[in-house]
């Protein structure tokens, strides 16, 4: 299994120290990150590792590489020979790794690690993509059969990252840690063991003054506690959801939270994906059970399905899809069950007859409650910042239908008595956005916005200032994910578990 490495970036050993005994329990071993270290700590490194306890990696990284330090090959070579130096009888005192760049040729320093049990990793960074033939560049970098091979690339889509596990897969005779950086690679630190690497990197959250080293680097507690990494093993199941750009999504916290409580040899992992195609692809090589997938997916993953629920089918999109055991995917659709539910509460009846509703939007959450509108007797009005994409969904239904424009925003005035706001529009990072800043509310209608992070939008702000009352995403996330986990695990939602995210 693959270790956990702390990467310590503070300025000083002592605040080193402070986080790493806040995070010990968690880790393997620690990196001591030089180039953060001010000029006048880095000349006591050399205590470092008796001071941690850990098996420890000496780090000089350079600025061209994502690092710190800018001040000359030579100054860095004397900082690393001092790290070295006076090397102990009792390994457990010096340094268990020494980080050397691909470039790098030092040999006395090598052959000075070498002698002491200080493994080199030998290392390259790309900071702006995947190298071409990488599974090549792995092989040619290691100079000696003892070294690790350290490579990190920052994937710009879901597949990159996918081709990156897929040369883990054509080097497994190589010792080596395998790392894509960036939101597209947070799988391959959380599924370490997929990508063929010995360590996965962490960094400390949430302390203003020790900054992360690295993009995607997870916090240890996130990486053990949250994503369970200790557990993960060949029987995990793994689910997961995609979308563009998932920032905002509580689906790994609700399904992470309940594997955790049920003990169920599960993970649920976030997969940005540019494209559903790219999602797939990814998700029969890794052998998903089942993922949840959002905006703007919704509708281009139903043609990947080999069975669709009728919801999927009435709608033209899909939310939810399992592996069935031939290794195809079965489509389901809960927004439809999780927005009735939660709706019907919010206004109190059991249909809408005789209610005049505006729907904002025409994707997939919109196509789904479109649906539920029409089932429960209600008449809408679709409004869309492309029109015909409104009217497509609009004459599916009977509904009425314009644009998002002054003469589509007047008539919502004959559609008031319910408005639901099914779009992105208002979500992290965008969040003070407004798709209806065009209306004025009276105070009568009753307001929907199906977003729930940020728990309340601008637009659910300007609604109750106004006097209407008003209703977020959250419950009816809470809804269709109890649905979503009825068809991911077989069994019915337990009925004593009440999460609170």
């Amino acid at each position: 299994m693959a270790k956990i490495c702390l990467c310590l970036t503070g300025k000083t050993l002592e605040r080193d120290m402070q986080i790493l005994k806040k995070y010990r329990h968690y880790i393997d071993l620690v990196e001591l990150r030089v180039d953060y270290l001010t000029p006048d700590e880095r000349f006591f490194i050399r205590k470092f590792p008796e001071m941690a306890g850990l098996p420890s990696i000496l780090t000089i990284r350079r600025d061209i590489d994502g690092g710190m330090f800018s001040e000359g090959e030579g100054s860095r070579i004397g900082l690393l020979s001092r790290g070295l130096a006076f090397a102990e009888a009792d390994r457990r005192h010096n340094f268990a790794y020494i980080d050397l760049e691909e470039d790098v040729n030092i040999p006395g320093i090598e052959e000075a690690a070498r002698t002491f049990g200080t493994r080199i990793i030998r290392s390259r960074h790309n900071m702006n993509g995947v190298d071409v033939d990488l599974a090549g560049k792995i092989r040619r970098m290691r100079r000696v059969g003892d070294e690790i091979v350290k490579v990190a690339v920052t994937p710009r889509s879901l597949e990159e990252t996918h081709a990156v596990m897929s040369v883990a897969k054509e080097t497994t005779d190589i010792e080596k840690i395998l790392i894509c950086m960036g939101d597209f690679g947070l799988c391959s630190r959380i599924l370490a063991d997929k990508f063929g690497s010995q360590i996965t990197f962490t960094s400390v959250k949430g302390e203003y003054d020790v900054p992360r080293a690295a993009s995607g680097q997870l916090d240890p507690i996130e990486l053990v506690d949250f994503y369970r990494f200790r557990n993960i093993n060949d029987q995990t199941r793994i689910f997961g959801i995609t979308g563009y750009p998932l920032k905002a999504t509580f689906s790994p916290a609700f399904f992470n939270t309940i594997f955790s409580l049920e003990k169920t040899n599960a993970v649920y992992l976030p997969f940005p994906a540019i494209s559903a195609e790219s999602f797939i692809r990814l998700a029969q090589d890794l052998r998903l059970s089942g993922a949840s997938i959002t905006i703007p997916h919704k509708e281009a993953v139903v043609s990947f399905l080999a069975e669709k629920s009728q919801k999927v089918g009435s709608t033209g999109a899909c939310n939810t899809i399992v592996r069935k055991e031939d290794g195809g995917w079965n489509g389901f659709n809960t927004d439809t069950l999780g927005f009735s539910g939660s709706f019907l509460q919010f206004i109190g009846k059991k249909n809408v007859s005789g209610k005049k509703i505006t729907i904002v939007g025409a994707g997939g959450v919109a196509r789904a409650i479109a649906l539920e509108i029409s089932c429960l007797k209600g008449k809408a009005l679709i409004l869309n910042r492309t029109p015909i994409r409104a009217r497509d969904l609009a004459e599916s239904f009977g509904f009425q239908w314009a644009g998002l424009d002054p003469a589509g925003i007047a008539l919502i005035d004959k559609y008031d008595d319910i408005i639901i706001q099914t779009t992105s529009v208002g979500m992290e990072p965008d969040i003070g956005a407004d798709p209806l800043e065009l209306y004025t509310f009276s105070g009568k209608e009753m307001v929907m916005d199906v977003i729930y992070k940020p728990a309340e939008t601008a637009l659910i702000k300007r609604a109750s200032r106004a006097g209407c009352r008003t209703l977020n995403g959250y419950d009816m996330f809470i809804r269709q994910a109890q649905f979503q986990y009825e068809f991911f695990m077989g069994k019915k939602f337990p009925a004593d578990i009440n999460i609170e995210l």
